[in-house]
């Protein structure tokens, strides 16, 4: 794969601000926050995203087995009712066109998350989803460590 633009040297300061906005978003709990991060990632397919947010899941202790068991979040025991929430709304958000923004899902992130929470789990979906589309438009390519390399 090769990338086909680097939107930060056409577009700094276009960029920047995305960038700002992006990172700006907190008040959740960083752990779900790389979770949501991740499973957007994963069905958009983007995977600049997925290295980057798996290392940075890593680095604040995520488990290997939560990791690998993420898009299998439904089936697996690993997840508190919270986490489930925000995983369903960011799935519900990431499919919209196919999906909409069902009511049952929606009672479940009202019941784990304060009407604030609400709109900034929303805005992380809204950021990495443009993310994922601005890393898979131009082919972003995560790092590669030579020895991993095919």
């Amino acid at each position: 794969m090769k990338a086909r633009l680097n939107p930060f040297a056409a577009s700094p300061a276009i960029m920047k601000q995305w960038l700002d906005f992006s990172t700006g978003i907190d008040g959740l709990e960083v752990s779900l926050m790389e979770l949501v991060k991740m499973r957007a990632s994963q069905i958009n397919g983007c995977g600049f995203c997925l290295h980057m947010h798996a290392l940075d899941a890593r680095k604040l202790g995520e488990s290997e087995e939560r990791l690998y068991l993420l898009d299998a979040w439904r089936e697996s025991p690993l997840y508190n009712d919270r986490e489930r929430a925000a995983l369903a709304w960011t799935e519900a958000l990431t499919l919209v066109a196919d999906k909409r923004a069902p009511d049952d899902v929606y009672e479940q992130v009202k019941a784990q998350f304060t009407e604030e929470e609400q709109v900034k789990l929303t805005l992380l979906i809204v950021a990495i989803n443009g993310w994922n589309r601005v890393n898979v438009g131009f082919n972003a390519v995560h790092p590669v460590r030579a020895k991993a390399a095919a």
